[in-house]
């Protein structure tokens, strides 16, 4: 793991627990970006004319990483502009069951449109309290993030899954911005109907792209209407052919950035799923149990079973600013102090933090 993490110069000038916010640049990544546009700065247009090779070959790395077929895969700049897209497709009268404090881009999208939304407080008995709701108020469809961006709370997995076999007809929308490159997952095995994600954060993908995986009858809950030459894969006599993954990408796609998640996709395949969790998940239990010794963890987040590596510790500006001030690169969210750590991060990094925190 030494040297793959020598493969990003930031861990050498800081402890970066910030995953969270955005994920880091490595040396790979960046060769790979420098000949991809060196080669269009030699080939010009003749290389972009092969640039649905590449756009191709990501769709089929997307589905190959999470288990979904390719053709139930769709690109997008990122999750917020897919699922905006999808919801012109929705129907008025269903009723929506969302989260208190969930991202924006999750609620906020419902809440605009003309349906009947409700609001679930996420407690340590978040996935019984999410059962009740659906049975008492007649809930149609379930949107939710994976992992709360704001808290780190994840929701239990063979708890949609089954949630699904109980309410078949629940139409279950979820975020994996958060959640997506930090464990092993496989979408058609989910119960889930539409995952998507931007991939900067855990992916390690860089910005500018993302990706929605439907289920297999996903098409015939929604009515989307969005469409261009490019859902048509250039061809004139394709208009009313179009598939439905393919109506979300009615626009060109460009290359760099989704070659550059189609590299790190692979990237993270060559190190390993299994590897990655495992660190991810030996850090997470390292981190909680200090933070739980300190007092510094909410009642809930200590109550849950499982949790993500996301943690929100109360702190003011004046601990934010000690933390910088021993390069310690974390993000103010909520009301307090948000640390995340990433395969690439350590325990002895973890120990420094605790030490900071200690003596403040």
């Amino acid at each position: 793991m030494q040297k793959i993490i020598k493969q990003f110069p930031v861990l050498s000038q800081y402890t970066y627990v910030n995953t969270a916010t955005s994920g880091l640049l490595y040396d790979g990544l960046l060769d790979w970006r420098q000949e991809h546009d060196l080669d269009f700065l030699i080939g010009g247009s003749k290389m972009k004319m092969k640039g649905h090779l590449l756009i191709s070959e990501t769709r089929n790395s997307i589905g190959k990483f999470f288990g979904c077929k390719a053709n139930n895969v769709a690109l997008v700049p990122n999750f917020s502009i897919g699922l905006n897209l999808l919801l012109e497709g929705m129907e008025a009268t269903r009723n929506v069951l969302l989260l208190e404090g969930d991202y924006p881009s999750v609620n906020w999208p419902f809440e605009t449109r003309e349906c009947v939304t409700y609001y679930l407080k996420v407690t340590d008995a978040l996935e019984e309290n999410i059962y009740d709701r659906i049975k008492k108020d007649n809930i149609n469809v379930l949107a939710l993030s994976l992992v709360q961006w704001l808290n780190g709370i994840k929701v239990d997995l063979e708890f949609l899954r089954n949630l699904k076999k109980d309410f078949p007809d629940l139409v279950i929308i979820a975020d994996g911005t958060q959640f997506l490159g930090t464990e092993v997952f496989n979408f058609e095995d989910s119960g889930i109907d539409v995952l998507g994600a931007s991939s900067y954060k855990w992916l390690l993908g860089g910005y500018g792209n993302g990706f929605l995986m439907f289920a297999e009858d996903t098409h015939s809950k929604f009515k989307c209407r969005s469409t261009g030459f490019n859902a048509a894969d250039g061809d004139m006599e394709a208009k009313e052919k179009i598939s439905f993954a393919k109506q979300f990408e009615p626009g060109h796609l460009d290359t760099f950035n989704f070659g550059s998640l189609n590299y790190s996709l692979g990237f993270l395949s060559d190190i390993g799923m299994d590897n990655i969790a495992e660190q991810i998940k030996k850090l997470s239990i390292k981190a909680k149990g200090e933070l739980e010794n300190l007092g510094m963890l909410e009642e809930f987040v200590v109550k849950r079973k499982e949790h993500s590596s996301i943690f929100n510790i109360p702190g003011d500006k004046e601990l934010y600013a000690k933390l910088m001030e021993h390069d310690v690169v974390c993000a103010q969210r909520g009301n307090g102090i948000r640390l995340s750590f990433h395969f690439y991060n350590t325990e002895n990094e973890i120990d420094k933090i605790m030490g900071i925190l200690k003596r403040s």
